[in-house]
């Protein structure tokens, strides 16, 4: 068995496990750390929208020697606007000008096949408004609110309105990272953008809901035993599935790594970026959202509970009675009507403590 695999093996039989809800005031702090900084890059460096929420123009020539910097330089000058350049498979160039309209745009088209020793008809001329980059945001942020609503009904009535909650916080905190990230390193607002944005708060509830359901069956009847408390049990429902959950992240990470990074990097796709950086960041998010955020706020808002209270004070109680007499503190828990039930893998492989 390789080292992962014995790993995860201990981990589902409880024989090894780490305090992730011991140390989520840690958690916290790093993820309000993240959080401000990403607000503050969103603040002072704002999103760097595309021309389909700015409107303008874009030029495709046909195949030429010039360099891509040269292209961009000269479509700059015409144009007095920035210029995002890119070399096509053909051996063509993409230009795209914000801020061009029908009037402004033909004496740059005229100019550009001047430079390029091209006619005019050669060159195709792509007009966009920003009306049209508009009605795209108010569709994606009416979807996002319908999204967002239906989830935490199916999370009140599937699971509980904390886990609800929970997720809802861990789902905001996921896209406030990918936006932060995306005004931090200057990549263009596309619609692929928002495509990949939608794409990742679906892997983030999943993940999210995987540990949920373990953290449910393993709670069942938790307070007709003194074995452990509730965090205790979320902690491991929380080592029971994390195997699984690094396991999913990297197989979904790495082919979007590969248009990230290869594609985008090494190839000079710039299209590419527009889906590959939200997904990328977004998913490597979600996964870290769902173990380190939001089982560790379901424990926070339900060990307010007055019966998780009371649950806690009778554990603690029976392990210092057991610790004064020399007797194992986790011991057969005599006088329970059954303990709660340790769950791993997504409600696989049940065993009763």
């Amino acid at each position: 068995m390789s080292k992962l695999g014995d790993l995860g093996a201990r981990l589902y039989r409880g024989e090894v496990g780490y305090d992730f809800v011991g140390k989520r005031f840690l958690w916290y702090g790093v993820s309000i750390l993240i959080t401000i900084t990403a607000i503050v890059a969103l603040a002072v460096q704002g999103l760097n929208m595309g021309i389909e929420f700015k409107g303008g123009a874009v030029f495709t020539t046909p195949k030429t020697a010039v360099s891509v910097a040269k292209v961009t330089e000269d479509a700059e000058k015409s144009s007095g606007h920035d210029a995002i350049v890119q070399q096509l498979g053909t051996g063509g160039m993409r230009i795209q000008i914000s801020g061009l309209d029908t009037d402004s745009a033909a004496p740059v088209k005229k100019q550009l096949a001047a430079d390029l020793k091209v006619t005019e008809a050669q060159i195709n001329t792509d007009l966009v408004g920003p009306s049209w980059g508009e009605q795209i945001a108010n569709k994606a942020w009416t979807g996002l609110a319908i999204f967002m609503v239906l989830v935490v009904i199916y999370l009140a009535i599937a699971f509980e309105w904390r886990m609800a909650v929970a997720a809802l916080i861990a789902l905001i905190h996921d896209l406030t990272i990918t936006v932060g990230v995306y005004a931090l390193v200057g990549f263009e607002v596309t619609p692929g953008t928002v495509i990949g944005l939608l794409t990742i708060l679906g892997y983030s509830l999943y993940d999210t809901v995987v540990v949920f359901d373990g953290l449910k069956e393993g709670s069942k009847d938790i307070t007709k035993q003194t074995r452990y408390t509730f965090s205790e049990i979320a902690n491991r429902s929380i080592n029971g599935t994390l195997v699984r959950s690094i396991n999913t992240t990297v197989v979904a990470l790495l082919p979007v790594a590969a248009l990230l990074f290869i594609g985008g990097g090494f190839l000079g796709a710039g299209m590419l970026n527009d889906i590959s950086l939200s997904l990328f960041v977004g998913l490597a998010a979600g996964a870290y959202s769902s173990i380190f955020i939001a089982t560790p706020l379901v424990v926070d808002l339900k060990e307010r509970e007055p019966a998780m209270k009371a649950l806690k004070k009778r554990v603690l109680a029976k392990r210092a009675a057991a610790a004064a007499k020399g007797e194992d503190p986790e011991g057969d828990d005599s006088g329970a009507e059954g303990g709660p039930q340790v769950v791993a893998q997504g409600g696989q492989g049940r065993r009763r403590r």
